[in-house]
């Protein structure tokens, strides 16, 4: 079982802030500090702990804000120089930012350029949430002028911190209702030449589908005019979930018809017999019997018993396959039957189904034993 994040973010942290407050300020309670950061933090998870120690700097630094984030901001170490596998590191700013959220909204100005840095070393998509709330016009005015900011974190801060449905935040309840608010913002980003500016926007119009789908299916359709390999892989991941659903919108924009393909479908299990601990070994076999080159996008899904003896379905993406005449393909998924804390699983019987372009093609019931 994985390590919890909150054991990676343990009072070293606090140390490391309270070492670099009193070097800043000599006149800072380093001390003091870290005592009131002391209370009760072990028995806190990891966000909480971020807010624990955001509540300490309150009562230990400057009572005026802006006096407050300066001195903090002062502190900050170098930037991120890259986008990925950074790991635990830059959640040492994690209080910083719902500093930020806490106590700077009365601030603007000061709290925008907080988070200009704080996102350059972490992520301000937490702490530019309140801001959208109480100042959306000014806000989203900000956010557009980053749109064409050199730092790739600023960027992919527009439309992270935007997102109607952040994880780890509370929901943006007017963008959830209006998706449109933060459209102009994603059509600035649809080509950024960065991955991880295009992932997010591909996250958000993923967020935006769970919501309105006919609104991502419109902005999908329109943006595969013309598109380019990676405007087209941006559409596809945004769509994944309507596609994951059958939406038969989704699969339209894609080019897929909703109806069956002249694919030829076989469908193996193995083991036989299948007990709680193993792992299910699913092969799907694609054929083109025809003179012409086939494609369609092909998953599975299994209905998972319950303990109340109703079915909860649960779709795997297999793949989009591209079959010339008179070929085959197999794919392979394994399906684990482990027991762990995330997921029970209960004997009797299973149903599996293989979905070609969304629509169910060919099912197989099959029995988990103890």
């Amino acid at each position: 079982m994985a390590e919890p994040l909150k054991n990676q973010f343990g009072m070293d942290v606090v140390l490391r802030l309270a070492a670099s407050l009193r070097r800043q300020s000599a006149d800072f309670d380093e001390r003091g500090f870290v005592s009131r950061c002391k209370q009760g933090y072990e028995a806190l998870e990891l966000m909480p702990r971020g807010l624990h120690i955001a509540h300490a700097l309150r009562e230990f630094l400057p009572p005026d804000y802006p006096e407050a984030i300066e001195q903090l901001i002062t502190t900050l170490g170098p930037r991120l120089t890259r986008t990925e596998n950074n790991g635990m590191a830059p959640f040492f700013y994690l209080p910083h930012a719902l500093f930020i959220a806490q106590y700077g909204l009365d601030h603007f100005e000061e709290s925008m350029r907080a988070n200009y840095e704080i996102t350059q070393r972490f992520t301000a998509e937490f702490s530019i949430r309140p801001f959208l709330v109480r100042y959306p016009t000014q806000t989203l005015a900000r956010l557009r002028d980053w749109t064409q900011d050199d730092s790739v974190h600023v960027r992919r801060l527009v439309s992270e911190g935007t997102r109607p449905r952040l994880p780890w935040a509370s929901h943006w309840t007017a963008a959830r209702e209006n998706p449109r608010i933060t459209i102009p913002l994603l059509e600035l980003l649809k080509d950024d030449p960065e991955l991880y500016v295009r992932r997010s926007v591909a996250n958000h119009l993923n967020d935006i589908g769970k919501d309105h789908p006919e609104v991502l299916c419109q902005i999908a359709e329109r943006w595969l005019r013309r598109a380019s390999p990676e405007r087209l892989w941006l559409v596809k991941h945004a769509l994944r979930s309507l596609v994951k659903q059958g939406h038969p919108e989704a699969f339209r924009v894609l080019g897929f018809h909703h109806q069956k393909s002249p694919l030829a479908i076989t469908l193996s299990l193995s083991p036989e017999f299948i007990h709680v601990g193993e792992t299910l070994i699913v092969r799907v076999t694609c054929e083109n019997p025809t003179a012409r080159n086939l494609a369609a996008i092909i998953d599975l899904r299994v209905d998972f018993l319950k303990s109340n003896g109703a079915h909860g379905p649960k779709t795997f993406k297999l793949k989009h396959v591209e079959l010339p005449p008179r070929s085959s393909l197999e794919l392979k998924k394994q399906i684990s039957f482990r027991k762990m804390t995330t997921r029970r699983h209960y004997p009797g019987v299973h149903h599996l189904a293989v979905l070609m372009n969304g629509q169910s093609i060919l099912t197989r019931d099959f029995e988990l034993k103890n």
